[in-house]
């Protein structure tokens, strides 16, 4: 059985104070459950979460990285250095790096590569627009784009896949079970194509509007190793509830 994933994408959430309120609060509310707990907070909170973290088996991830190991690139940070404050997990090719930083598949696949080479994990998002749903198109794009974010990259199990419907980011709508899982054991299946029986070992999260009450239905599905949480994960009690629910 693969292990489960319980990850918060903190995005541009949090001062100092409310990072640490968070994690006195969290860490007493856990359950004693196999699922691995990961938090992206935003770049200034890390130091204090791995301090606050210590100890526990709650893991630290960033949000992003440049897949250069040092340069010229202001307000960059390298994996290097993501892992040397740190991190343990990154984060690449989410929706609102793509949509708002122009960030491509091509992109993605050089900041995963960057993320392993330093001993990372990456978590690779994926997913489409409700334009692209709707004409359906869904399948075929989640196919091409895992491929595509994935160029280059050997096969291994030390890697994350999240299916992140766009639409149903911070929008309160959340694919059903049934939708979720026809997506993500589609990725499953094109993963396959280039890395063989290694995509049955990789763990593919589920994104989009996850909450205490749907976080249950989405684990019971075969295909689906856990979330990335978003809105949900900035509150300690909703995002233990989640963690929590976890087999």
């Amino acid at each position: 059985m693969r292990q489960q994933v319980l990850a918060a994408n903190w995005k541009m959430y949090k001062t100092l104070e409310e990072g640490r309120a968070f994690a006195q609060e969290f860490l007493p509310l856990l359950a004693d459950n196999a699922a691995e707990v990961i938090i992206c907070p935003p770049l200034t909170l890390l130091g204090e979460l791995r301090q606050q973290f210590t100890g526990s088996r709650v893991k630290l991830g960033v949000q992003n990285i440049y897949w250069e190991n040092e340069g010229a690139y202001t307000g960059e940070i390298s994996a290097a250095q993501a892992a040397d404050s740190g991190a343990t997990y990154c984060l690449t090719g989410h929706s609102e790096r793509r949509q708002h930083f122009g960030e491509t598949a091509a992109t993605v696949a050089l900041k995963a590569a960057a993320a392993l080479k330093a001993g990372l994990v990456p978590i690779v998002c994926v997913g489409e627009t409700l334009p692209e749903r709707e004409s359906g198109q869904t399948l075929a794009l989640l196919h091409d784009d895992v491929i595509a974010s994935l160029s280059g990259i050997a096969p291994q199990a030390n890697l994350i896949i999240a299916y992140e419907p766009v639409w149903a980011i911070g929008t309160g709508k959340v694919a059903t079970p049934q939708d979720a899982e026809e997506a993500i054991a589609h990725l499953r299946a094109s993963v396959a194509e280039i890395w063989g029986e290694m995509a049955q070992k990789l763990r593919i999260l589920y994104g989009g509007s996850v909450k205490p009450d749907n976080i249950a239905a989405l684990l019971n599905c075969e295909n689906i190793d856990g979330a990335l949480v978003g809105g949900a994960s900035l509150n300690a009690q909703s995002f233990a509830a989640i963690v929590n629910a976890a087999k």
